[in-house]
């Protein structure tokens, strides 16, 4: 199973900004969406956002105009800017990617085959 690496969480204070890198283990992202995903203890894994083969992005009501996913191919990696985080952020934050079309991202998690193990962020004062 194609694995993928996140990185770039921490503990911030309300108000402030992450960028969260996700970095594949082996395979190429060019033919992959690309999806954020967080859970917060005792909750279920949400989708945050995602960003389509061609960059088309979606983003939940709770994060937009906060975050920014974006992918960089000559890097391989894709990034989520968060930026006026607050304590409801709190989570382990998980990327997720499936081999895609050019058609527009869903982030739905059950649709994701390949994840890495997330990374924790947490904000607070």
């Amino acid at each position: 199973q194609l694995q993928l690496v996140e990185s770039g969480g921490g503990l911030v204070q309300p108000g402030g900004s992450l960028r969260l890198s996700c970095v594949p283990s082996g395979f190429n992202l060019d033919y992959y969406a690309v999806g954020w995903f967080r859970q917060a203890p005792g909750k279920e894994r949400g989708g945050v956002s995602c960003i389509s083969v061609n960059g088309g992005t979606r983003y939940s009501d709770s994060v937009k105009g906060r975050f920014t996913i974006s992918r960089d191919n000559a890097k391989n990696t894709v990034y989520l800017q968060m930026n006026d985080l607050k304590p409801e952020d709190t989570a382990v934050y998980y990327c997720g990617a499936m081999r895609s079309g050019n058609g527009p991202c869903i982030y739905a998690p059950k649709i994701y085959t390949s994840w890495g193990r997330g990374t924790q962020v947490t904000v607070s004062s």
